[in-house]
């Protein structure tokens, strides 16, 4: 759904490896399908083994990876892995072009029904004022990079701007609470759009407050101001946030971050510091520094 409208997309083509693409049987006619089409190239983005025996099965001929992958028995030309490049310059030196691209970032298209929803969505909360939309985002798939001090952010915030809250349908009950914090004119978005439809809502905002997750990304793609959280992460991995005026927060005086590329289940020494410590009072005065420069 993301990839809708997108005008360099000709067709979207779902591997649902847990649905009707499930098992060997799933994985050998989603393999035939491909054959039919006779693809030339193959870029595999992600580490997968079973992304790149795909491609093998597939019968493409040129299967591009990353010399790092775990897959990389099944491709045809390996691209180096440079830690030192944000990865939107590494995909793009995948696919052989420049990694000094500029302005080199993701970008979505959201189109009628995602508009129509957020236009339905801020009209059932009378959200057509002059007040900047500050978007918040406290969820994460990885619960160590999930800052703990949403709520009080949402009602430092809730004096100079209108908070709405994004996330997933399972995000609903930290959203709500979050958006109890920030008084009765806040909005609790989660699970009420479609991730393009989030776009769009970022899309509409002055600011976005995030972990290192999803919606920062959606945010480069819509060229909206972030400001992404970095606990055990951080944006030397290469996953910061790209629009202009974003910030990157973190503890960076903390010997023991970062610890981990993606987020461990659990803080290793047992203390959390990296999240715990980050001040919300901090935090917004730098949303309001964004909202300013706005």
């Amino acid at each position: 759904g993301l990839l809708a409208n997108n005008p360099a997309v000709r067709s979207v083509i779902p591997y649902d490896k847990r649905g009707v693409g499930l098992g060997l049987f799933g994985f050998w006619r989603l393999a035939r399908r491909l054959r039919g089409l006779a693809y030339d190239e193959a870029y595999l983005a992600q580490a997968s083994v079973r992304s790149g025996a795909l491609a093998r099965w597939a019968g493409i001929p040129a299967r591009v990876g990353f010399a790092t992958s775990a897959g990389g028995a099944f491709y045809t030309r390996r691209v180096p892995y440079d830690d030192s490049l944000h990865h939107t310059a590494r995909l793009l030196q995948l696919a052989g072009e420049d990694a000094a691209t500029p302005n080199a970032r993701p970008r979505l298209y959201p189109g009628i029904p995602e508009r129509g929803a957020v236009d339905r969505l801020l009209a059932l909360h009378d959200a057509h004022g002059d007040t900047p939309l500050v978007a918040l985002a406290p969820a994460s798939v990885w619960a160590t990079k999930r800052w703990p001090h949403y709520p009080e952010l949402a009602r430092l915030l809730a004096s100079r701007a209108r908070v709405v809250v994004i996330g997933a349908v399972d995000d609903a009950p930290l959203a709500e609470a979050v958006r109890r914090a920030a008084g009765s004119a806040a909005i609790n978005a989660a699970g009420a759009l479609t991730p393009l439809a989030s776009a769009e809502l970022i899309r509409r905002c002055g600011a976005l407050v995030t972990n290192d997750s999803a919606p920062q990304h959606l945010a480069s793609a819509m060229e909206t101001p972030t400001l992404t959280l970095f606990g055990p992460t951080a944006p030397v991995y290469g996953f910061g946030p790209l629009a202009k005026s974003s910030v990157a927060l973190g503890l960076d005086a903390l010997e023991c971050r970062p610890c981990d590329r993606h987020g461990p289940r659990r803080c290793p020494l047992g203390h959390w510091r990296c999240m715990r410590d980050l001040p919300p009072d901090g935090v917004a005065a730098r949303v309001f520094d964004i909202l300013t420069m706005s």
